[in-house]
């Protein structure tokens, strides 16, 4: 470990003065060597720095955390020692955007200590697509952390992509486009384009046993963690040893090499903790869901209800005839009637409505090889939905389900849960109760045989690795806002999605809408994309459970495009962002799980803008038939949305393809191999 003279002190002190002014530093760099962590206690106070290329991104930012009884690990502290070690091997995921994943990467531990013999330590591990580090406190008994000190010194023009954090919709947020010093207090990710081109993307990884970080802008540049509240205003109790999640930062040169990178968190998490995890089977579903939100059907009972025996066998009719691999129903179990966003106490989740037979239809369903996918919505009542919760489980796994998707509409402040005295609390969406919540009902879950889609969920930050069951979530605002949001997604948000919240990891955005103005022509709240860009949306948006959220009638005028919906997986091989800026533009080309076969997805913001794909990604000597579908000529969301071209040739990795995109456009293209051996 050297020990030296911080840059900026003067030559000419006494060598009294020199030696008071002696501090450690310690570095660690990426195994590329282009990214350098600088860690010191300058001042008594833990810093680190970050620079890439000789430059720094990241100046020198506080490290610490404070408690309710003291023992606060902020100043006076020194570096006592460093250890090294190192990472490179290659793992598989059971699901995900890419079957093998590479963790690579140098590791520094710093031990500090003050005079009175408190210590901690700091993990950091340098990736070539970044970093991360945490906390590793030792003691014993009680603690409970008032502040984390956290902060990441970013300059204060950087062009920056967020939303708001600690209001009332979650994470559920048009995205803002500022400069960093006119951000607010903020959700992660946070992505950042530096001066040079450079990006950043600030996050965390494995979540568990804390509460969920916002980033406060505390002064211009300057951004400090806040850990999400308990019921009690402090942010999380431990009980001895622990450690935090990790505090992550994603380095690129460019927006796509953001999204190539995103791997980097899962490698900052635990390996799967559950064993086998074979019923976790991706697949596209549709389900008994948009109707509601266009006022076609209700969730409470009554003449409108969709959640019935008959229309739930006509569903599955539908997903049977085109290859989907189950049916989502909301609305069939009792807790709807009256004010449900209000009224989560009322919900059961093993008692079906009359007119919804869940015996015949999970049966019928067996028949046609479509499984029937529940829905729990909680109102955000944990403590209810944890009370029923064995019962709940047991009765699916009987039945032969396998996936459930969650629910916790209410404010953000307002998970209700039942304390120890017997009186309801009330927490944050991303608080550690909630936080603990969830899993527990993911490892629950897995007794059963059950994976998980949450929505109004804790963020995503790679616990999908330790449990697989954890296939999708929400966390941003997704099609359903489109038909009654005030307003609607523009045209720039899924755009943006890719470079900030997909970097977390799987949504469940449910697209492929084909009634784009399902309110009528003059409606504020419509689809603001093109046909062809809903198409895209499967290639550019991952999820393991796809939806088309369509209802099943809306698609028969379109059936020549539906067949792209029919074809795309939902499980990858490998995923390559090829191009792409943020807010703006994205090429994203990915190949299905255990084939040859390749799909890209190309959208655009309300710019209409002509992109290049080269296919070099395919394998060299073969030839594809690719089938395209992208907007026809004059197609632009406003006023032709609907116009599509579809088209087949033969391509090879030394072809590049032209699209035309029109304003909120895309193109979808399928590339199947139709010959092998070596050009000559």
């Amino acid at each position: 470990m050297s020990v030296r003279l911080l840059p900026g002190l003067v030559a000419l002190m006494s060598s009294t003065t020199i030696a008071a002014a002696l501090a450690e530093e310690v570095s660690v760099s990426s195994p590329d060597g282009r990214t350098e962590i600088t860690v010191t206690d300058e001042g008594g106070i833990p810093r680190y720095q970050v620079a890439r290329d000789g430059d720094i991104i990241i100046s020198a930012s506080r490290l610490g955390m404070r408690f309710k009884a003291g023992g606060n690990l902020d100043e006076g502290f020194e570096i006592t020692s460093s250890a090294r070690d190192s990472a490179d091997e290659t793992w598989e995921q059971p699901w995900g955007e890419s079957r093998l994943v590479t963790d690579r990467h140098e590791e520094l531990l710093v031990s500090f200590e003050d005079e009175d013999g408190a210590n901690f330590d700091v993990r950091f591990r340098a990736f070539d697509e970044g970093l991360g580090f945490r906390y590793e406190v030792p003691g014993k008994g009680t603690r409970v952390l008032i502040d984390e000190l956290t902060e990441f010194r970013v300059e204060p023009d950087a062009m920056t992509w967020w939303t708001p954090a600690g209001a009332f919709n979650r994470y559920e947020y048009i995205y803002r486009t500022t400069p960093l010093r006119q951000m607010e207090r903020a959700h992660t990710p946070l992505t950042l384009r530096l001066a040079d081109g450079t990006h950043l993307a600030i996050h965390e990884a494995a979540l568990v046993n804390y509460g969920g970080a916002w980033l406060d802008q505390r002064r211009d540049g300057v951004l400090e963690i806040e850990v999400a509240p308990r019921y009690d205003g402090t942010k999380v109790v431990t009980e001895g040893d622990f450690v935090t999640p990790w505090r992550t930062v994603q380095i690129a040169d460019n927006a796509a090499g953001l999204v190539n990178g995103a791997v980097m968190t899962l490698n900052l998490n635990e390996p799967n903790a559950l064993g086998d995890v074979s019923y976790v089977t991706p697949m596209k579903y549709i389900g008994i869901w948009w109707g509601m939100h266009i006022g076609t059907q209700t969730w409470g009972s009554g003449e409108k209800h969709g959640a019935t025996t008959e229309n739930t066998k006509a569903y599955m009719d539908f997903a049977a005839t085109h290859g989907f691999g189950g049916v989502l129903v909301e609305g069939w179990n009792i807790g709807w009637d009256g004010d449900w966003f209000n009224n989560g106490d009322l919900f059961r989740f093993a008692e079906s409505y009359p007119d919804f037979d869940i015996e015949e239809v999970t049966a019928y369903g067996k028949k046609l090889g479509v499984q029937l996918i529940g829905h729990n919505e909680t109102s955000a009542n944990i403590t209810n939905y944890e009370n029923q919760i064995n019962e709940a489980f047991a009765l699916y796994e009987r039945l032969g389900m396998h996936a459930i998707k969650t629910g916790y509409v209410a404010d953000a402040s307002d998970l209700k849960y039942i304390g120890p005295d017997g009186e309801p609390r009330y927490t944050w969406h991303d608080s550690q109760e909630s936080v603990d919540h969830h899993i527990r009902v993911l490892k629950k879950a897995h007794e059963h045989k059950l994976m998980i889609n949450a929505h109004e969920p804790v963020k995503d930050t790679g616990l999908r690795r330790t449990y697989p069951n954890a296939v999708s979530r929400e966390g941003a605002r997704g099609m359903e806002f489109n038909a009654w949001g005030t307003p609607p997604n523009p045209p720039e948000h899924e755009a943006i999605l890719p470079y900030t919240r997909l970097l977390a990891g799987p949504m469940d955005f449910t697209p492929g809408v084909f009634d784009l103005m399902p309110n009528g022509e003059g409606a504020e709240n419509r689809i603001n994309t093109t046909l062809a860009k809903q198409l895209a949306l499967y290639v550019v948006i991952h999820s393991p459970v796809q939806m088309a959220a369509d209802l099943p009638e809306n698609y028969a005028p379109h059936m020549d495009a539906f067949r792209f919906i029919e074809d795309v997986p939902a499980d990858w091989e490998q995923s390559i962002a090829l191009d792409g800026e943020v807010g703006d533009f994205i090429v994203m080309a990915r190949q299905g799980r255990g084939t040859d076969n390749w799909y890209v997805g190309v959208l655009t913001d309300e710019d209409a803008r002509t992109v290049k794909v080269p296919l070099s990604f395919l394998e060299d000597g073969v030839m594809y038939r690719a089938k395209i579908y992208k907007d026809g000529r004059r197609a632009n969301y406003l006023s032709r949305p609907y116009d599509i071209s579809i088209s087949e040739e033969e391509v090879t990795a030394s072809d590049t393809l032209t699209f035309r995109l029109g304003k909120s456009g895309g193109a979808a293209i399928s590339l199947e191999p139709v010959e092998t051996g070596t050009e000559e």
